[in-house]
């Protein structure tokens, strides 16, 4: 469901750019407000959440996904956690939906899905390994690394029960915003995929805002 947000850009407490292949990782506090900005247009933010007093309890797309009933993200969706605790709550969005299902890009992916060639590409698994190699304060580890949600990008169910990678819906400006339940850390791999449609082909940057 399309919703404008009330909250001004001028409010918020933090801004922080994410370049293409690029990675962030930092805490939004329960009460909180995330936006994630697609500053350009099809970009695909690929998303993790996790509890910030225990990183064992982090974002399930099954239980998130069962609660809601519906396969896609959007206004008023919760977010929960593999205890099945209310996470974050989707309180804006003006893209009108989000992936939870299309996974993340990894060089093993890359090479069944695309070329051998392909392997070597950075992808958005290797920017996760990155960020909690280089932040181990969160104490995040790799068996942590679970299903993500991609916010913005496009993946239709087939009649058949298949996924397809198309066009983005969003556009520049586009943004989506969540309001913290509980503690989070935040991990985002701003997509780096060239080899299908979910960036345009052409990856750029987006903008994280937090609002207390």
């Amino acid at each position: 469901m399309l919703t404008e947000s009330i909250l001004k850009a001028d409010g918020a407490i933090s801004r922080t750019l994410i370049d293409a292949g690029d990675y962030f990782i930092g805490v939004v506090k329960a009460g909180q407000t995330l936006r994630i900005l697609d500053l350009e247009g099809n970009q695909a933010a690929d998303t993790l959440f996790y509890s910030a007093t225990d990183p064992s309890e982090r974002y399930s797309a099954m239980d998130t996904i069962r609660e809601q009933g519906n396969v896609y993200l959007t206004t008023g969706s919760v977010l929960r956690s593999n205890e099945n605790t209310p996470m974050l709550e989707i309180v804006a969005d003006t893209c009108g939906r989000h992936d939870t299902l299309g996974g993340a890009c990894a060089t093993e992916s890359n090479t069944v899905r695309y070329d051998l060639e392909k392997r070597c590409m950075h992808a958005c698994r290797d920017s996760w390994m990155l960020a909690i190699a280089e932040n181990p304060e969160y104490g995040i580890s790799k068996r942590d690394i679970s299903h993500n949600i991609n916010f913005f990008m496009n993946v239709p169910v087939t009649e058949a029960g298949g996924l397809t990678f198309e066009d983005g819906i969003s556009a520049p400006g586009k943004y989506v915003e969540l309001k913290a339940l509980m503690d989070v850390v935040v991990l985002i791999s701003n997509c780096p995929q060239l080899n299908n449609p979910c960036n345009g082909y052409n990856p750029t940057p987006v903008e994280l805002l937090v609002w207390e």
